[in-house]
Formats: C-alpha cells, sequence, structure tokens
C-alpha cells in the first residue's frame, strides 16, 4: 500500500497531471499498472500502453481519455469476468487485445462494454475467444472500425455476439472482421445507424441480426457460412446496398431473412450458393433492384403478406427455383429482369423477350407441400409438369410474370 501511495504521489508530481497530457505505462515506466494510470488521468488525457504489460483484472472508466496500445498490449479475462467496462463521453480505445470474457448464463460479459456513451471510437483492435465482442447499451454517435473479433462459439446457449448494440443510435460499425459467435452483428433498437465493409462469417446463428431497428444502411458487407445468414425482422426504412450473400448453406438456412420489413431498398447485392437467397414474409413495400442470384436452392422465396414489392433488373442465374411463391393471389411486380431459364426470343432485337416469362415453377409449389419430393427434381415427369403449368397455370399465380424479361444480364 505504501509503496503504492509513492508511485501514485511521484507520478502526479512527474506528469503534472491536467487536461491533455499523456501517461505512459510500460514495465520501466514511473506507472507499470493500467489501473493505477486510469486513476491518476484526468478528462482529455492520453494513455498509451507498452505491449509488455498484461491487465488481467476488470476496469472501470468513467473519465474521457484515450487509450492507445502499443502492438498490442493484453488485456486478459481470464474466462472469470468482463474486462473494460466504460460509462462517459468522448472515449477512444486502440491497438489492444482483448483475450478470454469470462462466460455467464447470468450477466453478458463483454471484452469492452460501453454504457450511455457518445463521441467515442473503439478502432484497430483484436479480440479473441470473446463471450460478448463488444457490447454498446443506449449509446450514441460512436465508431467501430478496423477490429477483429474471434469467439470459440460452439452451441447458441454458451455463446454470444461480437458486435452487439441494444438501444443505440447514430453508430457506425466499418471494417470489422467477426467469426466464431453466435450472431457477428446484432442490432435492437438501434436507428440512423451505418454497417459497412465489414466481414461476418463462420458463426453459429446469423452474420448480422436486426430487429425493431429503422432508418438504417448497410453496405459492402460481405455475410458467409454463416448458420442462417442475415436475419432482418420489424423495421422500416432500411437500405441494403452493394453486400454480399454467400454459401450459408443448411436445411433452414438463408442469405437475408426478411420479416415483418416495410419501405426497403434491396439494391446491386449479390445472393449466390445458399439454400435460400431471399426468404420474405410479411413484407411490403420494397425495390429489388440489380441484384444477382447465383447457384442458390431458392433464389427468392415469397411466403405470405408480401404486397407492393418491385423486382427490377435483378440477374438470375442457376438457381435450382428462381422464384417460390405462397397462394395464388399476386400483388408484386417482376419486370426487366434476366432469368437464365427464360427460352423465349426477341424478333425486334430490342433486348426485352417478346413472350413473358413465368418464373414460378409447378415443381416448387410442390416441394413447398411436400420438401421430400425434391427428390424427383431432375426427372422428365417433372418437366413435363414444369411446362403444363407454364402454359396454363393452375397451382401458381396467374398474374406473376415478368412481361419484360431481358435478354441479356442487367449490369
Amino acid at each position: 500500500m505504501k509503496h503504492h501511495t509513492i508511485i501514485s504521489l511521484f507520478a502526479l508530481i512527474f506528469f503534472s497531471v491536467g487536461n491533455g497530457q499523456t501517461i505512459n505505462v510500460c514495465k520501466d515506466c514511473p506507472i507499470s499498472d493500467l489501473a493505477i494510470a486510469i486513476e491518476l488521468a484526468q478528462n482529455n488525457d492520453t494513455i498509451v500502453v507498452s505491449n509488455d504489460i498484461t491487465t488481467n483484472k476488470p476496469i472501470r472508466i468513467n473519465k474521457n481519455l484515450t487509450l492507445i496500445g502499443n502492438e498490442y498490449p493484453i488485456m486478459d479475462g481470464m474466462n472469470e469476468h468482463e474486462i473494460l467496462t466504460v460509462q462517459t463521453d468522448s472515449f477512444t480505445i486502440k491497438g489492444f487485445k482483448f483475450q478470454n470474457v469470462g462466460q455467464s448464463f447470468t450477466k453478458d460479459h463483454a471484452a469492452i462494454r460501453l454504457i450511455k456513451s457518445k463521441k467515442f471510437k473503439i478502432e484497430s483492435n483484436q479480440f479473441e475467444n470473446v463471450y460478448y465482442g463488444i457490447f454498446l447499451e443506449k449509446c450514441s454517435k460512436g465508431l467501430i472500425k478496423n477490429n477483429i473479433i474471434k469467439g470459440n462459439a460452439t452451441v447458441e446457449y454458451k455463446s454470444g455476439n461480437g458486435i452487439h448494440l441494444w438501444h443505440c443510435n447514430n453508430i457506425t460499425i466499418d471494417n470489422n472482421k467477426v467469426s466464431n459467435v453466435r450472431d457477428g452483428i446484432y442490432f435492437e433498437f438501434v436507428d440512423h445507424s451505418n454497417v459497412i465493409n465489414n466481414s461476418s462469417h463462420d458463426n453459429l446463428r446469423y452474420g448480422l441480426h436486426f430487429m425493431f431497428s429503422n432508418e438504417d444502411r448497410y453496405e459492402n458487407n460481405i455475410f458467409e457460412r454463416n448458420g442462417a445468414g442475415v436475419a432482418v425482422m420489424f423495421s422500416k426504412k432500411i437500405s441494403m446496398h452493394e453486400n454480399k450473400f454467400l454459401k450459408n448453406w443448411g436445411t433452414a438456412s438463408y442469405g437475408l431473412l426478411l420479416k415483418e420489413i416495410y419501405d426497403a431498398e434491396i439494391t446491386r447485392n449479390t445472393f449466390e450458393k445458399n439454400t435460400i437467397g431471399i426468404n420474405a414474409e410479411g413484407s411490403n413495400r420494397i425495390e429489388y433492384l440489380g441484384n444477382n442470384f447465383i447457384e442458390n436452392g431458392w433464389a427468392v422465396k415469397i411466403l405470405g403478406a408480401c404486397f407492393d414489392n418491385n423486382f427490377t433488373k435483378n440477374n438470375f442465374l442457376n438457381n435450382t427455383f428462381d422464384v417460390a411463391y405462397s397462394g395464388r393471389l399476386n400483388n408484386n411486380s417482376f419486370e426487366n429482369n434476366y432469368w437464365g431459364e427464360y427460352s423465349g426470343y426477341d424478333l425486334d432485337k430490342n433486348g426485352i423477350g417478346d413472350v413473358p416469362h413465368r418464373p414460378v415453377k409447378l415443381f416448387s409449389y410442390i416441394v413447398n407441400q411436400s420438401p421430400e419430393s425434391i427428390i424427383l427434381l431432375r426427372s422428365l415427369m417433372i418437366d413435363v409438369l414444369n411446362f403444363s403449368e407454364k402454359v396454363s397455370p393452375i397451382f401458381t399465380p396467374t398474374d406473376l410474370y415478368d412481361s419484360k424479361p431481358l435478354m441479356k444480364k442487367a449490369l
């Protein structure tokens, strides 16, 4: 205790700690403990930590500080506890390695937890063996950028999420790599936020999971090999542009699930090698423009209560089924799309087929009713059934067709 007091007094004299000062933490420095440095620091100070320092006790911060790690000093949860809890504004942490977050069935332990914070940055950190990686509660106007987050998830009930936001707004999540957790990125009650340039892959459940979150933008992300792709629920005014949904494959998997989504834009995305590219239910007034559907089981599966949606200039290439539709009533528009299976002609050479294309096969309707019938997929009988339904629709919607199918892929 006496030794601690001497160091603290020496540090106060040595640094003349005040606004804007820098405190160095290393083994050979006057201060060699991060907790002591935080205790001594004043608002707006910067703490620079050397990589010869390891912190293995829970840290709590309620001052406006900048924490800089030099070559990734370790902050270790010892598989027992949360690591860093912050409740302040104008906070920055950069260049640390967080590892071994404690697992708990009663508390959501995180490597970094921010509570009611704004104007913060969490940047260029590494996370390994995390329960929750970054957890934000009631935060705003923050940036989470260039972090690498890896969990060790094996079953859902014993795992947490990589980046978890609850009741937040105006957050940007940019260029992070998240893997091996339950949900890569999770939003609940998060508005006016951006998810851009991220890679979320090999997660147990979703690459991205958000609900009750409005006016958010998701752009140029890659969601690959996740348990069930991306789930978007109970939200409105969503923009999803130039994302890639890849190899989300399994008996109940999809690239993108839309449930109770309204007034959204889904444009220039790629859905490739998913069980289902887009699975939509109860989702209305959505513009699907310029998307690529490549080698999916079902490119688009439209279930009940989907109205006033427009599919325009999308490319459907080598999918087992391009469109599956529940029911015989259609209030959605399919026009000017490219269909790889279109067998029509273009006599006037204007680039648009002269006969409409019906994308819903009778067999897709049968498989929806009896999934085990998929074993008949390549049989001659099924080809005959599909052709007869195309000529004279009985089971599929009579008004679901593309009246102006493109002869060449849309750009």
